[in-house]
């Protein structure tokens, strides 16, 4: 029973926080409801007893976290980031929502079809070994996932040259 209510308390956590995230107009305060997102998901972690993926999600995305910062600090000038506020397109706002919701819609569909709900409810008492959730993360094979890890860091260099490229341009402006 206690599992359930912290489960409940982090499962709020994250959502709350992730809606703050994305609903916030200031760079400093989504970076940091982004920061508590992760948190709440290293706590799942550390709830169902994987305590390396839990140790792993705090080290790896806390210090993501912490590069987000410093890259906001570096490109965004101390006036504009204290005063930054964007004003809210209602256009775009509720185009955002139908995308949402459609995708949100397809979601549930999807997994009503594959007897998701189903199999969650059901209690079943096999464990997922740790042999196997890090065969998952780092193999090649069929439902193995060591290119999204590649993709991935592909991308966060692109961002870290994009930064680079922004932050020269700035320089040379002044």
């Amino acid at each position: 029973m206690d599992n359930i209510i912290v489960f409940a308390i982090l499962a709020a956590v994250i959502l709350v926080a992730a809606i703050a995230s994305v609903i916030t107009t200031r760079i400093m305060r989504a970076v940091t409801a982004l920061l508590f997102v992760l948190f709440a998901i290293a706590g799942m972690y550390f709830l169902l007893g994987y305590t390396y993926l839990g140790a792993a999600q705090l080290s790896i995305y806390a210090g993501g976290m912490t590069m987000i910062y410093i890259f906001a600090i570096q490109l965004v000038s101390k006036q504009k980031l204290q005063n930054f506020k964007e004003k809210i397109n209602m256009k775009r706002f509720i185009t955002g929502f139908i995308v949402a919701l459609f995708g949100a819609a397809t979601v549930i569909t999807v997994q009503l079809k594959s007897f998701f709900f189903e199999k969650f409810f059901t209690q079943t008492d096999t464990e997922v070994s740790m042999d196997y959730i890090g065969t998952a993360l780092v193999g090649s094979g069929k439902y193995q996932h060591v290119l999204a890890f590649e993709f991935i860091s592909l991308f966060l260099l692109a961002c870290i040259i994009g930064g680079l490229v922004v932050s020269r341009n700035q320089k040379e402006e002044k």
